[in-house]
């Protein structure tokens, strides 16, 4: 029977951005975990999964699996071997991550997050790795899911919390790759941070969260986090009806690396940079931008997996 590559196990690979040899290290790690010795998956062992030459991992690679993941093997595209065999039932997330529970603000109140992120440093492994990316990224969306659901209010602190975890791992990383990660993590926390103050109002705050932030993705050598803080820029600047710095924070976005190479980026940063030029009352202009969103999002394939913060954006946005 031919091999059919494991477009799910792809796709969790691509959204968050890890590497293959990055998913063996953190599945070594999560066995070492409950095995007492880390494990020895290889990045040739990834490849065998993603292409389908290994469609069931031997248990301990799949229990590593599922806590990396939080994912049950099935739902990674992973088939049972025999046709006979029932799916197991999904593992428990690592016990890291359990913690890392949202709780509503009493009755009454603005909706609030907490995420009880430190633990005593004794407790933590000495080694900062792709499990903590991970871990963190995991936290970022739970936060992104709580503002979906409830509104932004209240998200900051939970947000700087999550920025001051990113940071303090980056200082005990050994490799520039995981350090630059949980610099751009800290970023996007950061700009978490920002859009809860924005969607609350309290403008001139958010604006000090969006300078750090912008900080530091540019630590990271990020450019799609740039472009995220660039578009949030230019949204605040809208509110604050700054035309002008709209117009040039979108501008900015547009000259981001992600929004040369990527459609979908460069459509949304077109678009904002329209919906400031209109504002200033610039209208030739702004059609022109509009014009220029519609052809790069004909361009861009909406079926690929995206970053959750511009997950919103399609032609119905536009």
């Amino acid at each position: 029977m031919a091999e059919t590559r494991n477009e799910p196990l792809a796709a969790w690979l691509k959204k968050h951005q890890t590497a293959t040899e990055e998913l063996a290290e953190a599945v070594n790690k999560a066995i070492g975990a409950f095995t007492g010795r880390d494990g020895t998956t290889s990045e040739r062992t990834v490849y065998r999964w993603l292409s389908g030459e290994n469609r069931w991992p031997q248990g301990r690679q799949r229990r590593g699996l599922e806590i990396v993941t939080g994912l049950p093997a099935t739902a990674l595209g992973f088939v049972p071997r025999g046709k006979s065999k029932s799916v197991p039932p999904a593992l428990p997330e690592d016990p890291d991550v359990r913690r890392r529970q949202f709780f509503g603000a009493s009755a009454g109140t603005a909706a609030a997050a907490v995420i009880p992120l430190a633990s005593p440093v004794s407790a933590r492994p000495s080694r900062v790795g792709t499990s903590d990316v991970i871990r963190l990224r995991d936290d970022v969306e739970r936060l992104v899911a709580l503002d979906a659901e409830r509104g932004g209010h209240g998200l900051e602190q939970a947000a700087l919390d999550g920025a001051a975890e990113a940071l303090r791992l980056q200082k005990q990383s050994t490799t520039q790759r995981v350090r630059q990660r949980l610099f751009a993590l800290a970023s996007d926390f950061t700009a978490t941070a920002a859009w809860s103050l924005i969607d609350a109002g309290r403008l001139d705050g958010a604006g000090r969260h969006l300078d750090r932030a912008l900080t530091l993705a540019g630590l990271a050598q990020d450019s799609e986090m740039a472009m995220q803080v660039w578009n949030l820029r230019a949204m605040l600047a809208r509110q604050r009806r700054d035309y002008p710095e709209a117009v040039a924070s979108s501008q900015a976005a547009q000259a981001t690396a992600i929004a040369r190479r990527s459609p979908l980026h460069a459509s949304l940063a077109y678009a904002r940079t329209a919906a400031g030029l209109a504002h200033n009352g610039e209208n030739r202009a702004a059609l022109s931008c509009l014009g220029r969103a519609e052809d790069a999002l004909a361009k861009g394939d909406l079926t690929q997996p995206r970053a959750t913060w511009i997950a919103f954006y399609g032609p119905a946005e536009l």
